[in-house]
């Protein structure tokens, strides 16, 4: 770092001081990784790239989009990030952290992750980091890397050779966080999704099950907030935290996995279920507290009243799995529950206020759309006043010679054509100034071979690996461009 950086960076560290280094909001400025040569905005820019795309393998027709790569912005010039620390985080920007575990802040106008010593960090990461369940995907990792520790040393090695720095959901974090160099990682627990199971299993209530309409299998298509069961469910499922409570590489938690958080769940309580179940009991009390009077049916519920309802139930749900979580582990991030819907949560001012008192992060499974949207982000911040994560996110190639025909994100033709959706989603993310991070679902492709697998992981091209770990290496060269020069981009558009 030349002197003159020195200088700046020195100076913002004064200022952060001086402001208190507790505010939600500091004015930190930016510090240039390099001395400019160049005036960038003399820089032409590339037209975007044409991507042909359909929502599955039997759409019969192709929808053309348009893709933005860090060649296609007008005015910028990629160039390579500044240095980091061991957990990934920048160095040229500190915005100090006495806890030292990761926390988040808002700086220079832009929420960001601050890692264990107080350096930004946005989690540029890929979900279910893992050698694989089925028989030749052990041997595989046998033959060609002799254990399962040294086959995460190489990976997570190879994974930051491409500008990842971090693990999503369902990764093995307990092989990752045991080798010498850990990559920073998520937990996700899923006391709601295990008792769920266990509620199906027991057959207590079998005609609501067989009523669920939704992909997520929950009885009449609602989490069971009010049963005293989860109550059960989510000690045992959270106190598994304590295990990861004083881990610095453990960047938080996600409680559980799309529940369907759905506007109709006021009805389907008072209609569904009898006068003396538990979720019958409960919407009544609340529609007759909300509307003064005793006895009201759902003829007398709006529209607003509706999704009112649906976020007072996801606030039971918090209050239970957060009192949980700050009992067994008070150090680390909640990062949410991973919120996937357009036509309900995604749209409910509601759920992001709600998410707002509990969460330190909003979690989304970004699905059904191209592009991130850059109005629904900035609501989506300003409803929770929180920032938010994409936490699945992916597109299917043609061109692997997989079936594809499992899974929600979009087919493609070729490699290459996931990797320019990877660029023009991660630039309209950053972009937004209020995502700290996204995580590419997946690392590994599904092995058609494993027989055990669930029925929406088999056979689909989601990973930036093929099932022996073989790279696809087209792909990870777009990705590699854009993931390499972040920090830069954040700068560009915070200018």
């Amino acid at each position: 770092m030349s002197s003159i950086y020195r200088i700046f960076f020195l100076a913002s560290i004064c200022l952060f001081a001086a402001c208190g280094g507790n505010k939600e909001d500091v004015l930190i400025p930016w510090v240039d990784p390099v001395e400019e040569t160049e005036d960038p905005g003399t820089q032409t820019a590339l037209p975007p790239y044409k991507v042909e795309c359909k929502k599955s393998v039997t759409t019969t027709s192709w929808t053309t989009y348009e893709a933005y790569t860090v060649d296609c912005i007008q005015g910028f010039s990629p160039s390579p990030d500044p240095e980091t620390d061991k957990y990934g985080g920048w160095v040229l920007m500190n915005l100090g952290n006495p806890d030292g575990y990761f926390r988040v802040k808002k700086a220079a106008g832009r929420w960001w992750l601050v890692d264990p010593l107080g350096n930004i960090f946005l989690s540029k990461g890929v979900a279910v980091f893992s050698p694989g369940s089925s028989a030749r995907q052990k041997e595989n990792i046998t033959t060609k890397f002799g254990s399962n520790s040294n086959w995460a040393k190489a990976e997570t090695s190879f994974l930051r050779e491409n500008g990842f720095n971090s693990l999503g959901a369902w990764s093995q974090v307990d092989i990752v966080k045991n080798i010498p160099e850990p990559m920073p990682y998520t937990v996700i627990l899923s006391p709601m999704g295990n008792y769920n199971g266990s509620l199906k299993a027991s057959g207590k209530e079998a005609d609501a099950y067989k009523g669920a309409t939704s992909w997520e299998g929950y009885p009449y298509d609602f989490a069971m907030v009010f049963d005293s069961g989860f109550d059960s469910a989510v000690e045992s499922a959270i106190a598994k935290a304590s295990t990861y409570k004083n881990d610095k590489y453990l960047i938080g938690y996600f409680i559980d996995n799309e529940i369907p958080w759905k506007d109709y769940a006021l009805e389907r309580c008072l209609t569904k279920w009898p006068s003396t179940h538990v979720n019958h009991q409960k919407a009544q009390e609340w529609l007759d507290a909300r509307k003064g009077k005793t006895g009201c049916t759902i003829s007398d519920a709006t529209a607003a009243d509706k999704k009112a309802f649906i976020a007072y139930c996801y606030e039971v749900y918090l209050q239970k799995v957060t009192t949980a979580l700050k009992k067994y582990d008070p150090n680390h991030l909640f990062l949410g529950d991973r919120f996937n819907q357009w036509s309900y949560e995604l749209v409910n001012e509601e759920m992001f206020k709600v998410a707002g008192k509990y969460v330190d992060v909003v979690s989304i499974n970004h699905y059904q759309k191209w592009q991130p949207d850059q109005t629904a982000m900035r609501n989506w911040a300003a409803w929770s006043e929180k920032p938010f994560m994409v936490t699945e996110f992916y597109t299917k190639g043609i061109d692997s010679g997989m079936g594809n025909t499992t899974g929600a994100g979009w087919v493609v033709k070729t490699q290459n054509d996931r990797g320019l959706f990877y660029q023009n989603f991660v630039n309209e993310l950053i972009k937004s100034g209020v995502c700290v991070g996204w995580h590419w679902f997946t690392y590994m492709d599904n092995d058609p071979t494993n027989t055990g697998a669930d029925s929406s992981n088999v056979d689909s091209n989601k990973g930036i690996v093929q099932w022996d770990c073989t790279r696809y290496d087209v792909l990870l060269n777009q990705m590699r461009q854009i993931n390499e020069t972040i920090y830069n981009l954040a700068k560009f558009y915070d200018k």
